[in-house]
């Protein structure tokens, strides 16, 4: 698993990395961290930081990093950059038969959706989380003076984990030459493998401004619930 978490997350604000908020008084980085480690198909943690949070994540959250067993490793400027380095620490780990790329500002993906993901992957060798588009989409080329309708039932919203052979991952960075990608998929497809869609959930938010903090403390809520309610003995 690599969670690439060596962006400046300039959208959210503030000074420092949004990795570092909390929700429960947890950083969103362990957060995400100690809800994969709940997960039998995980097994090896690789998280790219960058060079000026290393210290950070070295001295106060040094404890937290050992208990996870989360490997530190030199993030890249872009989120390719930081993926590829990852991939590249994993060596030749034999063990290692899927990659899972999971952005580290996700810290609700629900166990069942990564069940999914990483099955569908043993089978094609390449699968992502994503949502179906709900809503109307209209496309504008104009800055907004004109627009047509997109037909929303082709449309799909990406999420993480994205899931791939390492092989398949390995051959797709290795045919990079830095143009832009918006996630690990587009680099998958453009090597001419097929990506397939595992329907996830919106509860897989991805934290990207501060009021995101509050919808997911308000999904943990349900979550939490619903788990209580699975868990409690019939009386």
């Amino acid at each position: 698993m690599i969670l690439p978490a060596a962006g400046s997350g300039q959208r959210f604000g503030g000074v420092q990395n949004k990795l570092f908020a909390t929700l429960e008084h947890v950083p969103l980085w362990l957060f995400s961290v100690r809800r994969l480690r709940l997960h039998q198909r995980v097994g090896r943690i690789l998280m790219p930081i960058s060079a000026s949070d290393r210290p950070r994540f070295e001295t106060e959250f040094a404890q937290a990093v050992a208990e996870s067993e989360v490997e530190l490793v030199a993030g890249g400027k872009e989120r390719t950059d930081s993926v590829r380095s990852g991939l590249e620490a994993l060596g030749d780990d034999d063990s290692v038969a899927l990659v899972a790329i999971h952005d580290a500002a996700r810290p609700l993906v629900r166990h069942d959706h990564l069940d999914a993901v990483f099955a569908k992957a043993d089978q094609c060798g390449a699968a992502i989380l994503a949502t179906p588009v709900t809503s109307t989409v209209k496309q504008s080329f104009d800055d907004g003076h004109s627009c047509h309708t997109l037909d929303r039932k082709t449309l799909w919203l990406a999420q993480t984990p994205q899931v791939f052979r390492v092989d398949l991952l390995r051959q797709a960075y290795a045919k990079h030459r830095g143009r832009p990608a918006t996630d690990d998929a587009e680099l998958v497809q453009r090597i001419g493998i097929d990506v397939a869609l595992v329907p996830g959930s919106p509860e897989n938010l991805k934290i990207t401004y501060p009021h995101d903090l509050t919808i997911a403390q308000a999904i943990l809520n349900i979550q939490s619930q619903h788990e209580h309610a699975r868990t409690r003995p019939d009386r």
